[in-house]
């Protein structure tokens, strides 16, 4: 049987769809620039790889000046150990026997693994799991204004790093925040809360790791963090361009999609449904913008098939058989829906690399 994947040589107009296709030179700016501006402002940076979810990509970054990087699971975790990474994040509460357990023999072949909690009952388990022989690191999570996890106060981060400083199974690594756009003022005044209450208390705090992509130009903002964790910057997605922190030119990841039917006047639909684009709207009211055709609108998502309206370019908009490239909402998702992805440079195919971590998600 042919294989459905491209080999290197082949033009983009030759590749089957629906397919998220790399650019290559797009890739390597996005990954050059973040981390000089990074290096410039002298803090680490921790890439998150949840949104490629690629072996040879976190290589990349790693290479380009990446200190370690950061996964969202233990699964996760466990490919990119698989393929010789040493300093792993992992910022996700962990919790239950099985996790654990999973935990502990990750930890045995990393050199340098972190975790994060954020209650007493996460910090407790993890105690319980390791021993003193070989310690965990763990970072106390904050909600500096993300509203996700975290403890809420500065005197809770203290707290809380003091049980974990005071558990022999434990190292106290210091502190996290996933913030909300827009909030560096926030973000700075609980870690500079927070340093002072450790200090207070005889406690180093030596890491203050804060994150995200739509303010990750933004990081200097935060003189007290020592890191800086970000994922999408790396392709770069129609949410990114909205808030201004890339121009199209910098976005590396479209998917290659067919125009399948024009089954009625102003009505097109494409091979791209929510198996290959993601549903998460992340506050647009469509699905994904078609390049060339930006008045052309994704309105509706089946599995298989995105209903297009067209009305606004039902003349110029291709015909049945042709090719249009989605600028996805948001590339995380997409990463994860596809088992390999295809890179081109000038919309010639350079190489297919597996999505490694795909559906790790536990």
């Amino acid at each position: 049987m042919q294989s459905p994947w491209p080999e290197a040589g082949t033009p983009l107009d030759q590749v089957a769809t629906p397919m998220p296709v790399i650019d290559e030179d797009r890739l390597a700016a996005n990954i050059a620039r973040a981390q000089a501006y990074i290096d410039q402002h002298g803090k680490a940076f921790r890439p998150h790889i949840k949104t490629h979810k690629i072996v040879a990509v976190a290589k990349a970054q790693q290479e380009a000046g990446a200190v370690g990087i950061n996964c969202q699971k233990i699964s996760e975790a466990t490919v990119f150990a698989d393929a010789g990474f040493t300093d792993i994040l992992i910022t996700y509460n962990i919790l239950g026997a099985a996790k654990l357990a999973r935990l502990r023999a990750l930890h045995e072949r990393v050199p340098h693994l972190s975790v994060v909690a954020d209650s007493a009952v996460t910090v407790d388990g993890l105690a319980g799991a390791f021993d003193a022989a070989r310690p965990l690191t763990v970072l106390v999570e904050c909600d500096t204004g993300g509203k996700r996890c975290g403890v809420q106060t500065p005197e809770a981060a203290a707290q809380l790093a003091e049980r974990i400083a005071a558990a022999p199974a434990l190292n106290f690594g210091g502190i996290l925040t996933y913030p909300a756009p827009g909030g560096a003022e926030a973000v700075e005044a609980f870690i500079t809360g927070t340093m002072a209450l450790l200090a207070a208390r005889g406690i180093d705090c030596p890491v203050r790791s804060s994150g995200g992509s739509p303010d990750l130009y933004k990081a200097h903002l935060v003189p007290s963090a020592t890191e800086h964790r970000a994922g999408t910057y790396v392709y770069n997605d129609r949410s990114m361009v909205r808030a201004g922190e890339c121009s199209r030119d910098d976005l590396a990841m479209h998917v290659l999609a067919t125009v399948v039917s024009r089954p009625a006047e102003g009505r097109a639909v494409l091979d791209a449904g929510s198996k290959a684009l993601t549903s998460d709207l992340l506050g647009f009211s469509d699905f994904g913008e078609i390049e060339g055709f930006e008045g052309a609108r994704i309105v509706s998502l089946s599995e298989e098939h995105a209903v297009v309206d067209i009305a606004a370019c039902r003349d110029t908009f291709p015909p049945v058989g042709g090719l249009v490239k989605i600028v996805p909402n948001h590339t995380c998702v997409v990463s994860n829906l596809f088992d390999r992805m295809v890179f081109h440079r000038d919309g010639i195919v350079t190489r297919v690399e597996d999505v490694a971590a795909r559906g790790t998600v536990w």
